[in-house]
């Protein structure tokens, strides 16, 4: 093979060659910038591979550029002018070859100047702003160069958990499953993408006066202290709404499902106690009260399989109870009822059930700066620190969950929150706008002015005793999201209740009312104590004890006979067989062993 010779690869293909690939690159990019072709395109140029890839396909992660020539932007003064008065928009600078779009491919090739000092000669592309070094997500969170990266992607994962108002006609909507925060407020510490996104007409979160502290253990590594006087007002309080539909679906020879209640002698009837809410037409109504098991669309089918209709003496039509219940563990009210029709005209019903969640222990929020923490504890006003001005914190967080997690924008944000709480102003807390050092002498500017410890450290007194705390504690105002991740939604108890057929242990699943898992490693740590007895009530008798007949002669496992009344041993035919108590999965891999022709014995001491 030419040494000379460089490939291309178009979206991973070969289409050809070329003999001057730094030529043919920079031919490519400059016929991009003219608009001669797509600007959707990306050529880059690897020269230690030898070779040049062309990207085209959708899905490609692109972020824009301003060009920069000759060691200058190509962004003039006059470009700005025009911008400003609306002369031109964003599209009109790309599409003339001022602002480009890379891909990460592209980016290799690429020496990109933050600001418009750290231009060289190699420079070929400039920054906008130094805040676009971060996406979209990660903006909307204030002060996000002062944390740790990991901490970001959280940020914005939480962002996406938390509880708002979604849209503003959610009680018009039948999605499977929301949330409606009840007061939700607009953050204080807000950025320039927030508010050009125009984010806060879809709030979604709360800002909490939160005190950095411990207390008494409860808040022990990430849980949260909450205050009850401040849930009693609507922190956090939400609505949870879950719909549930069902259709009267036609089958092949001219039967169809129906909305009515089951008559008694239908197929899987469950008694005139579970149909006891609906009203004639066999639908539920609104504002009704409902518990998990209650029918709320009641329905009838035509049975399975077609031969139990032919022949049936009476002159009743068969059919089984289709209806829809509430699942496992919910309950709520009734919130509307709607009827509707397929395209196929096919009748639907659509009921969604709302309940209130309040806040309760067990149930997660997070700050903007990936601070997460469930409530461990909501304790009386009375109880709580306060201020020498009685100000009681609606949050207390643990001061070990900062350094740790390397989450110091947290901090600047409490600090901006409290001095735009007494100022009554919006803070901007845009990344990069102004060094750390900078944004504190302002606020601390701020609280001076109006009397407050220019850190924001308070004096703090103990609810439980009334003596002041001997070190000052810190207090600010930070946003708080409520997740959805609650623990009303997660809980799952169960004595004892359906097994599953193949390995007769317990369902799984808190759908199936199934029960919780003992791992292999809960296992271990029963070994550990030496609690041998407590571990074979765990995996045996709690799970799938059986027994089985075993021959004393061959060790191959026997059954009962009825009619001679006597045990056999299907392999000698011996009749001294003695019960077994194992595992009913063991026996299950037994009998998968004896399927594989290989026969297993077991041998049993006297």
């Amino acid at each position: 093979m030419d040494n000379k010779k460089t490939f291309i690869y178009l979206n991973g293909k070969v289409i050809g060659f070329v003999n001057e690939p730094q030529k043919f690159v920079n031919e490519v990019r400059a016929t991009r910038r003219k608009g001669q072709i797509s600007g959707e395109i990306n050529i880059a140029y690897s020269e230690k591979l030898n070779s040049i890839n062309i990207n085209t396909d959708r899905g490609r992660l692109r972020k824009p550029y301003l060009i920069v020539e000759h060691g200058k932007s190509k962004l003039t003064l006059e470009f700005i002018t025009k911008l400003k008065n609306k002369e031109i928009n964003f599209n009109y600078l790309v599409r003339n070859g001022v602002i480009e779009y890379l891909d990460a491919e592209e980016e290799e090739n690429s020496l990109v100047a933050i600001e418009e000092k750290d231009i060289t000669e190699k420079t070929t592309h400039l920054e906008f702003d130094m805040a676009a070094i971060f996406g979209l997500s990660a903006n909307v969170a204030p002060y996000a160069e002062h944390n740790a990266i990991a901490r970001q992607a959280m940020s914005a994962n939480y962002m996406k958990q938390s509880e708002g108002l979604y849209a503003s006609n959610f009680n018009q909507r039948f999605d499977s499953r929301t949330f409606i925060l009840f007061y939700p407020q607009a953050p204080i510490v807000t950025t320039v993408p927030y508010e050009s996104l125009n984010i806060k007409k879809h709030p979604s979160g709360q800002n909490l006066v939160v005190a950095v502290s411990t207390y008494y253990g409860y808040n022990m590594s990430d849980a949260l202290v909450l205050n009850r006087a401040a849930v009693d007002r609507g922190v956090g309080r939400s609505m949870f709404y879950k719909s549930y539909s069902d259709e009267e679906r036609r089958y092949p020879g001219g039967q169809r499902d129906r909305f009515k209640i089951p008559s008694p002698t239908s197929e899987g009837y469950m008694g005139e106690h579970a149909y006891s809410k609906l009203s004639e037409d066999g639908i539920i109504e609104p504002e009704i009260s409902v518990e998990e098991g209650d029918v709320l669309i009641g329905k009838v089918a035509p049975p399975r399989f077609l031969e139990e209709n032919i022949g049936a003496g009476s002159l009743e039509e068969r059919t089984r109870d289709d209806s829809a219940t509430l699942k496992a563990g919910e309950n709520g009210v009734v919130d509307s009822v709607i009827f509707t029709e397929t395209p196929g005209a096919t009748r639907t019903v659509k009921v969604r059930i709302r309940s209130l969640r309040v806040p309760e222990r067990g149930d997660k929020f997070a700050s903007r700066h990936g601070q997460k923490g469930v409530v461990a504890l909501i304790a009386q006003p009375e109880d709580m620190p306060f201020t020498e001005s009685g100000v009681v914190p609606d949050l207390l967080l643990n001061p070990h969950s900062i350094p740790t997690r390397l989450t110091f924008g947290h901090l600047l944000e409490e600090i901006a929150g409290k001095a735009g709480a007494v100022a009554g102003q919006k803070i901007d807390g845009t990344s990069f706008t102004q060094t750390g050092n900078e944004k504190l002498a302002d606020y601390a500017e701020m609280l001076k002015q109006y009397g407050f410890d220019k850190y924001g450290d308070e004096i703090m007194y103990d609810g439980m005793t009334g003596r002041p705390f001997k070190a000052s504690i810190f207090v600010g105002v930070a946003y708080y999201n409520r997740l959805y991740h609650m623990v009303s939604n997660k809980i799952q108890v169960r004595s004892r209740g359906k097994v599953q057929i193949l390995t007769h242990q317990p369902t799984e699943g808190k759908a199936r009312q199934g029960a919780l898992k003992f791992g292999e490693m809960e296992r271990d740590a029963l070994i550990g104590h030496g609690a041998s007895l407590l571990l074979k009530e765990r995996m045996l008798d709690q799970s799938d004890k059986t027994t089985v007949l075993i021959c004393k002669q061959c060790g191959a496992m026997g059954f009962y006979d009825y009619i001679k009344r006597t045990n056999v041993c299907p392999l000698c035919g011996n009749s001294s067989l003695v019960n077994v108590e194992i595992s009913y999965a063991f026996k299950v891999l037994l009998d998968e062993i004896k399927s594989m022709h290989i026969m297993p014995k077991i041998k049993l001491k006297e």
